[in-house]
């Protein structure tokens, strides 16, 4: 498995994102994937997560209600979609596969990590 975000960048309160997480391997269809966030001078953070087949999700509180996550298998691929952006949303969003196939909120049990995307949100 090899991940990479993208879809980072600047933008303002109440605008939306959408993150994508790809496989270029091809191969993390029967993993569940997660995305975790890290903002300067704090822990990595549970986001959201999706098992393998898309049927069960879940999220943080903190974005319960805007960020809505999904996947299409057949383009090995991970969205995070992201609303309502608030400026505590400012991080480098990470994807990860985990080593089950279906979702978890503990960061040990994601095994396969992407590089990371900026998301900068102003005020």
């Amino acid at each position: 498995v090899q991940l990479q975000a993208s879809g980072g960048g600047l933008v303002q309160a109440g605008d939306s994102l959408r993150l994508s997480c790809a496989d270029s391997r091809r191969t993390f269809t029967n993993n569940a994937v997660g995305w975790f966030r890290q903002a300067p001078g704090k822990e990595r953070d549970f986001v959201a997560g999706i098992s393998w087949n898309g049927g069960i999700t879940e999220y943080s509180d903190s974005v319960k209600g805007r960020f809505t996550i999904s996947r299409d298998n057949a383009k090995n691929a991970v969205y995070l979609q992201m609303n309502s952006l608030k400026p505590e949303d400012t991080a480098v969003y990470y994807c990860a596969a985990n080593i089950r196939s279906h979702t978890s909120r503990d960061i040990s049990t994601y095994k396969y990590w992407g590089q990371g995307t900026l998301v900068t949100v102003s005020s």
